[in-house]
C-alpha cells in the first residue's frame, strides 16, 4: 500500500517559504487528510494520496500557496461532503474559488456526453477567470493518468486515456507544459492504444543501445568543441522522446523508424542567448548540420512560448543527431510553461496578487492570440491572472441544439488540440493552426473581416490555390478586394470550426441581401 507524500516533501518544494504561505498549504495538508480519512481509491491506498500528490506536482511547477493549498482541498466538496463555507472560512474566498472552479458538476441534470460536455465548459468558464484552475485541473488528471491501471472497467480506463490524449495533453503543449505533457500521454497511451503501443516499445527497444552509444561520443566531442571555443559554462542533458510523441511521428513517417532523428536528443544549457548561437555555429563547425532541420525558435518562438534552437547533424557514422540549445530560463519555461511565469507576491493579509513581471508575459502570451479577440487577457477580479481568448471561446460555445455536445468536443479537438503548425504573417507575427490547415483557415484566424475581403493568397511570395495545405514556417499573405464573396467551396475546403463559422455567417447575410 501505498502512503500519502509527507507534508516536508511539498514545503520543501515549494518557491514562496514565508510563514505565512507555509502555514496556509500545512493547514490545507491536514483539512484535506481529516476529510478523507476513511476513504480509499481503487488501489486500495488511502484516497489522500491523490491530493496530497496533485499539491506536490503545483509545487514542483512553482505554484502560489494558494493553488498549492487548492490542490489539497480539491476533491473535499465533490467527493467528502464538505460545505464551500467550511473552504471559506478555513482558506478564505480565493482558494473556494479555486476549489469551484476545479469541481465537477455538483448536480445530476446531464448524463453521459452531455454531463462531461458540460463538465468540461465548466472548467474553461472558470479558467477564463483564473489561469490557475486549469493548471490545478491538468495536475490532478496527471496523477489520475498515473493511476490508470487501477481503473475496473475496462472501457472507462481506454475512455479516461482517451479523453487525456485528446483533450489535457494538448492543453499542457498548448500553455507550454511539456513535462506534464509526455507524462500524460505516456500514462494514457498503453490504455488507449493498446497494440500501437507494444509496436512502438519494441521498436524503441531496438534502437536503445544504438542511439545511447551514438549520444555519448557525440556529448563527448561536443564538450571538447566548446571548451576549445572558450564555452565553459554549460551543462548537458539527454531527452528521451516520448513513446506516444513517437508514434505520431512514426505515423506520419509510415513506420519507418530510420527516418527519426530525434529519438534521443541532447540539451545544451547556458547562460546567455548569446552563447547558444556562438555554440550553433562551433557544432556546424564540428558537424555538418541536416538540410532543412535547423529550427531557430528563440527568434521567433512557438506560440506556447517555447524558446531554443533545434539543429539536427549528421553524426559521421551513417545516423543523424539532434541538439537543442536553450538558457536555463527557457529550459524551465519549456518544462512548466505558463506556470512558471505565475510568480506571486503575498500582501500583508496573505492574498495573492500578480505580479507584475508576471503580468507583463501574460500579455504577451501566445502571439497568435494576441491579435483580435486575445488582447483583453490581464487580472481576474480577485488579482489572478486570466487567460487568452480561445479558452473564453470554450466557455461560451452555444451547445444547446440536439447533438451539440458531439461538436462542442470535436471542435475542441479540431481547433485548439490537433497537431498544430505554426505560420507567420507578413509582419512576423505567429498564427497557430491545426495540421493541413489553409490560407482560409489563416484568414479567418487573423480576422474574419479578412477572411470576408480574401481574394487569394501568396504563401512564401508564390500565388496558390485556397486549398493549399500550409506547412510549418509559411509565410503568408492574404490578398483582399471589397466587397469579399466567401463560397460554399470555403466552407468545405476550410479546416477550423472558427473559418466554419465566419463562412456560414457571410453565406447568410449574402442569402438575406439577395
Amino acid at each position: 500500500m501505498i502512503e500519502a507524500r509527507p507534508l516536508q516533501n511539498i514545503l520543501e518544494a515549494m518557491s514562496s517559504k514565508n510563514d505565512a504561505s507555509l502555514a496556509l498549504v500545512s493547514k490545507a495538508y491536514e483539512f484535506a487528510k481529516e476529510a478523507h480519512k476513511d476513504q480509499k481509491r481503487f488501489s486500495g491506498d488511502p484516497y489522500f494520496t491523490h491530493p496530497a500528490e496533485v499539491a506536490f506536482l503545483l509545487a514542483q511547477a512553482g505554484m502560489c500557496p494558494e493553488a498549492i493549498s487548492a490542490g489539497l482541498v480539491h476533491d473535499t466538496i465533490e467527493d467528502a461532503g464538505t460545505k464551500p463555507k467550511a473552504i471559506e472560512q478555513e482558506f478564505g474566498p480565493e482558494v473556494l474559488s479555486l476549489v469551484e472552479g476545479v469541481t465537477k458538476l455538483g448536480t445530476l441534470r446531464y448524463r453521459g456526453l452531455e454531463r462531461h460536455t458540460e463538465s468540461l465548459r465548466k472548467l474553461f468558464a472558470a479558467t477564463a477567470k483564473d489561469i490557475r484552475v486549469l493548471i490545478i485541473k491538468l495536475m490532478d488528471r496527471l496523477h489520475n493518468a498515473r493511476t490508470l491501471e487501477h481503473v475496473p472497467r475496462a472501457e472507462k480506463r481506454a475512455r479516461i486515456a482517451q479523453e487525456t490524449l485528446e483533450i489535457y495533453a494538448p492543453i499542457a503543449d498548448r500553455l507550454g507544459m511539456s513535462v506534464a505533457k509526455q507524462e500524460l500521454e505516456d500514462a494514457a497511451f498503453p490504455f488507449a492504444y493498446p497494440k500501437e503501443y507494444e509496436k512502438t516499445r519494441e521498436l524503441m527497444k531496438e534502437r536503445k543501445n544504438e542511439n545511447e552509444k551514438r549520444l555519448e561520443k557525440v556529448e563527448k566531442d561536443l564538450k571538447r568543441a566548446l571548451a576549445e571555443a572558450g564555452l565553459r559554462e554549460f551543462r548537458t542533458e539527454a531527452r528521451i522522446k516520448g513513446l506516444y510523441s513517437l508514434f505520431r511521428k512514426l505515423e506520419r513517417k509510415h513506420w519507418d523508424i530510420g527516418k527519426i532523428y530525434d529519438i534521443r536528443a541532447l540539451r545544451i544549457i547556458f547562460p546567455t542567448v548569446a552563447d547558444c548561437y556562438t555554440a550553433l555555429g562551433v557544432i556546424h563547425g564540428e558537424w555538418r548540420p541536416v538540410p532543412g532541420k535547423i529550427k531557430d525558435y528563440i527568434a521567433f518562438p512557438k506560440p506556447n512560448g517555447y524558446q531554443s534552437i533545434h539543429t539536427t547533424v549528421y553524426t559521421g557514422d551513417g545516423s543523424a543527431l539532434e541538439m537543442q540549445l536553450r538558457t536555463e530560463a527557457m529550459h524551465r519555461e519549456a518544462q512548466y510553461g505558463i506556470a512558471s511565469h505565475l510568480s506571486y507576491k503575498e500582501t500583508q493579509g496573505g492574498t495573492a496578487q500578480g505580479s507584475r513581471g508576471g503580468l507583463e508575459w501574460i500579455r504577451q502570451f501566445l502571439p497568435a492570440w494576441r491579435r483580435g479577440a486575445g488582447k483583453d487577457v490581464g487580472v481576474g477580479p480577485s488579482g489572478s491572472i486570466s487567460v487568452p481568448a480561445w479558452v473564453k471561446e470554450l466557455a461560451r460555445a452555444d451547445t444547446a441544439a440536439e447533438g451539440a455536445s458531439e461538436e462542442y468536443l470535436d471542435t475542441l479537438k479540431s481547433d485548439f488540440f490537433s497537431h498544430r503548425v505554426f505560420v507567420f504573417t507578413p509582419k512576423g507575427d505567429v498564427i497557430d493552426l491545426p495540421l493541413s490547415a489553409t490560407p482560409i483557415d489563416f484568414a479567418y484566424a487573423v480576422h474574419s473581416d479578412l477572411g470576408n475581403r480574401m481574394s487569394g493568397a501568396r504563401v512564401n511570395g508564390k500565388l496558390v490555390s485556397l486549398d493549399t495545405p500550409l506547412r510549418n514556417g509559411d509565410m503568408v499573405e492574404i490578398v483582399t478586394k471589397p466587397p469579399g464573396r466567401p463560397t460554399r467551396k470555403w466552407h468545405d475546403i476550410a479546416k477550423t470550426s472558427m473559418a466554419k463559422k465566419h463562412i456560414r455567417a457571410a453565406l447568410a447575410t449574402q442569402q438575406k441581401k439577395r
